[in-house]
């Protein structure tokens, strides 16, 4: 499969189970966690759907104007998102906090999928 459509997948998937996630939390957590682990859950679904709309862009990005970066920043965001808003979802529903130290992993492979998509757009022509 090439990259952009795996990419394009992947954000479409992830926007998918984010809306499926921020519902799930409404729903039938609110009433089930905590305030604090509540609002974990939510920056868990917020992340993944900046990060699915990133994904969303590189793959258009790869279909029209291809650029050597881009494949690597795609595969960061695709690769973050399990890390930090999976992280963040396990946290909030375990109350386990040592899984709040993967979260930090997540978030280097969204800052480096957005410099190299930076990267990308500056070589751009």
């Amino acid at each position: 499969m090439k990259p952009a459509r795996l990419f394009l997948l992947c954000g479409a998937a992830y926007g998918l189970l984010g809306v499926a996630a921020g519902a799930f939390a409404t729903h039938a957590l609110r009433a089930r966690l905590a305030p604090d682990l509540l609002a974990v859950f939510h920056t868990g679904v917020e992340y993944q759907f900046y990060h699915a709309f990133a994904l969303l862009v590189v793959g258009l990005l790869l279909l029209n104007r291809p650029a050597p970066p881009l494949p690597l920043a795609g595969w960061c965001f695709a690769a973050g998102v399990p890390l930090f808003s999976g992280s963040l979802y396990a946290l909030a529903l375990t109350g386990t906090r040592w899984l709040g130290a993967i979260t930090p992993f997540g978030g280097l492979l969204f800052l480096l999928g957005w410099a190299l998509l930076f990267w990308a757009m500056l070589r751009a022509e």
